[in-house]
């Protein structure tokens, strides 16, 4: 008869409770009873400012995803340059281009008012993101709060880790992978370009390059909003990610790609013929696989290296460690 060995039971039990224990820091009832009009307090705010400039609800999912690709969902991203902080807002990937921080700054503030010292600033971003997808026709979903924020923040990471719109499939995969994300994940995720516009230097090589895996129409199409002279007026020239339908969250960014019509070139290498070719397929198929999925990507995101418990502080204002 086989001997069991207690100490193995010990152990199982133990990781069991821990997983328990890491899985119950975040909860979507948080704030149920310290803040219990924070979620409509944040809500008001949002659909204020995205039915001014539809083009924010892009902008916000975007904040809310760099944000947690670098040190997790910790709203270090809001963090501005001071003597012991070197901002995020200056990567590459993020300079004169990621925006809405004035949103979650009047977010913050509106709460500020109803519940002082208690909602953070990487919560307000992730509702904020949840928000403005369904402001714009996308999907909704049960957030998960419990965040805190954090005290410092990484440009180097920022620069490193974030996505950059030359990066080629094998790249974008693993740049996720990093984050614990899956390549459908990764897929599901950039189906946000679906209402979202980029500056005419992050696209102007790929219209101009006459390469097999750009429609032509499509590029002389592009070419009238982004000439080909290099100079700063030209380069910050903005487009629509989608031609089609570029104020509503749908699936027309998937069918644009299979077409030979992806804007940037990190967007048209998820249907290049590679391994991800059959996701794009399917989404371009099914709105309603893809939005479902979306939602659980977002809910996925949104778990990255959390600040929680004692860790970390809740900022009274976001862009500055009180």
């Amino acid at each position: 008869m086989a001997h069991r060995n207690p100490s193995i039971g010990f152990v199982v039990t133990t990781l069991v409770l821990l997983a328990t224990v890491c899985d119950a820091q975040l909860s979507s009832k948080f704030y149920d009873n310290t803040c219990p009009n924070a979620l409509s307090t944040i809500r008001t705010v949002i659909r204020t400012a995205v039915s001014k400039e539809r083009r924010m609800a892009a902008s916000l999912i975007r904040l809310h995803f760099h944000d947690c690709f670098v040190q997790g969902c910790d709203a270090s991203i809001l963090l501005d340059d001071s003597s012991s902080i070197e901002s995020e807002k200056t990567a590459l990937q993020n300079i004169n281009s990621v925006r809405g921080f004035n949103v979650i700054d009047q977010a913050k503030t509106e709460v500020e008012k109803v519940c002082p010292g208690t909602v953070s600033c990487a919560d307000i971003l992730a509702v904020a993101a949840r928000d403005a997808s369904f402001a714009v026709g996308g999907p909704s979903w049960t957030v998960k709060l419990g965040r805190r924020d954090s005290t410092t923040a990484s440009k180097s990471e920022a620069t490193s880790d974030l996505p950059l719109f030359t990066d080629d499939l094998d790249t974008l995969i693993s740049r996720f992978e990093k984050k614990g994300l899956t390549a459908i994940d990764m897929v599901t995720l950039s189906g946000a370009h679906t209402i979202g516009q980029a500056q005419c230097f992050t696209f102007r090589g790929r219209i101009y390059n006459n390469a097999s895996d750009i429609d032509a129409g499509f590029a002389s199409t592009r070419r009238r909003g982004c000439p080909s002279l290099n100079n700063n007026e030209n380069d910050k020239k903005l487009a629509a990610l989608d031609l089609v339908t570029p104020n509503s969250f749908d699936n027309n960014y998937f069918k644009n790609l299979i077409q030979k019509k992806g804007l940037l070139q990190s967007d048209q290498v998820l249907f290049s013929g590679g391994s991800t070719d059959s996701i794009v397929s399917e989404y371009s198929k099914n709105p309603t696989t893809f939005k479902s999925d979306f939602a659980a990507a977002m809910i996925k995101m949104g778990d990255i290296q959390p600040l929680t418990g004692s860790a970390g502080i809740i900022r009274n204002i976001c862009s500055s460690i009180n």
